[in-house]
């Protein structure tokens, strides 16, 4: 039936049971849709100078956007979908750690690139998700990604849902501002967007994408708005989209670190373990 997974997640205690809510949830209920909503996510948090400042010191957007990306993203669904505390999410951690340990960053940015990834999605679900989000979906991604930063030594996390929430949305009033850093990055990563799709329709594509910022991120990046024509039709293509997959039978299989067709490490996850990624 397709609400069944739904009736599971209800059933469950979303500080308990977190990690199988955010499984079912991202790996089957949502897969498309959290996938998209964390790469607007990433998005976001270029909107911020001292973020992007430091992507762009890396040098790694401008000579490797397509592996950076996959790496982010591979690591990420890799602690989802075994557990963090599993062999290959402690895995996984590690690598993320050692990434990070390479560069200055401020706890609070770290803290607030966390707060995207609870709520981002969210954000998105409520809007173009094929039901509504329950409760307990909700509470689950905040304890999840908490265990998660706790296992990154981000420190200070908020200790509810709405106290994070808070955080995240005081966090973008006080640091979302135009720098050369953000359109650079912004740049580069509109670019990686487009470069998924044939060359005929790559203007579109970024036109598209332009069409989903709002307008502090258009702000933050520089960007000239797209014509309103466009923001519609790609809301309205979305919320199409939901009423197809509502029709549709339930997943079976979780999709989460499971890419045979990922550009960086085809076949993905057959032979590979989270230590090839990032390197």
């Amino acid at each position: 039936m397709r609400f069944d997974l739904l009736h599971r997640i209800a059933d469950l205690d979303p500080v308990r049971d977190h990690l199988e809510i955010y499984r079912l949830s991202a790996g089957h209920e949502f897969p498309w849709d959290y996938t998209r909503a964390l790469e607007f996510a990433l998005f976001r948090t270029y909107c911020v100078p001292s973020i992007s400042r430091l992507l762009a010191e890396t040098g790694e957007f401008e000579k490797r956007p397509q592996k950076r990306y996959d790496d982010t993203a591979l690591l990420m669904a890799e602690i989802a979908a075994h557990g963090y505390d599993s062999p290959r999410g402690r895995e996984a951690l590690k690598v993320v750690n050692r990434a990070h340990g390479r560069y200055p960053i401020s706890n609070d940015d770290m803290l607030y690139v966390l707060s995207t990834f609870v709520y981002d999605p969210i954000a998105w679900l409520e809007r173009y998700g094929w039901r509504p989000l329950h409760e307990n979906e909700r509470q689950a991604a905040y304890h999840y990604y908490r265990e998660v930063g706790r296992r990154m030594g981000i420190k200070d996390i908020p200790p509810t849902y709405d106290e994070f929430a808070a955080f995240k949305q005081d966090y973008e009033k006080n640091n979302f501002g135009y720098s050369d850093t953000n359109r650079r990055i912004g740049e580069y990563t509109v670019g990686l967007f487009a470069a998924w799709f044939p060359a005929f329709l790559r203007p579109l594509v970024r036109l598209g994408v332009r069409g989903m910022l709002d307008e502090p991120m258009l702000r933050a990046f520089g960007f000239t708005p797209a014509p309103r024509w466009v923001t519609a039709v790609g809301e309205t293509g979305l919320r199409a989209r939901s009423r197809v997959v509502r029709l549709l039978p339930p997943r079976k299989t979780s999709t989460l670190a499971v890419q045979p067709g990922n550009r960086t490490y085809p076949g993905y996850p057959d032979g590979y373990h989270p230590s090839d990624l990032g390197v």
